[in-house]
């Protein structure tokens, strides 16, 4: 799981790091909730790796729920709530403020950082095709499609309470 958060938040970095003005659906980013649809592949040594993964996305401010490999991940920007519903197990976490790989909605802020490693494959109204150099020989592709900007509606949509869940669900706490 830490490994598809990781892989993740480069995403975060790539959507973030091409919104330094030239492209408009970016720049429209703050002050809104956005959701897409995303897919992310790798590469190694220039030769695709056979994990493709893709799910939905929805960032407020620091907050961010998204869906993918079976997972639900929530976060406020205080805690994160890792969801195995398959499994029936919950993790919660304390969100650290330095912790960028695990809370993607960070990125935002820090995208400047990371620009010598992105390449812009295309992009338009409402979709974006970007790859981020991860090290010397891997890459991470990141397609968002179906990009959505909807008026801000707070941060209880992506906590999780879990009195919710029934009682065969395992809750690990760590905050």
């Amino acid at each position: 799981m830490r490994r598809f958060l990781t892989v993740f938040a480069a995403l975060f970095v790539s959507l973030a790091a091409f919104a330094q003005g030239t492209i408009p659906i970016l720049d429209r980013v703050p002050g809104h909730r956005v959701q897409f649809h995303y897919t992310y592949s790798l590469s190694k040594d220039g030769k695709p790796m056979t994990q493709v993964t893709d799910g939905e996305v929805t960032v407020e401010d620091n907050a961010f729920l998204l869906s993918g490999l079976g997972l639900e991940v929530r976060s406020d920007g205080v805690s994160r709530w890792s969801i195995d519903r398959e499994a029936e197990e919950v993790l919660i976490e304390k969100v650290e403020k330095e912790d960028l790989f695990t809370n993607p909605a960070l990125f935002i802020s820090s995208y400047r950082s990371y620009m010598d490693h992105i390449k812009v494959n295309s992009s338009s109204q409402n979709s974006l095709d970007v790859t981020l150099e991860l090290d010397e020989d891997t890459s991470a592709r990141f397609v968002l499609k179906d990009i959505r900007f909807l008026d801000r509606k707070g941060k209880s949509d992506f906590t999780l309470d879990v009195k919710s869940l029934s009682s065969s669900y395992v809750i690990t706490d760590l905050r």
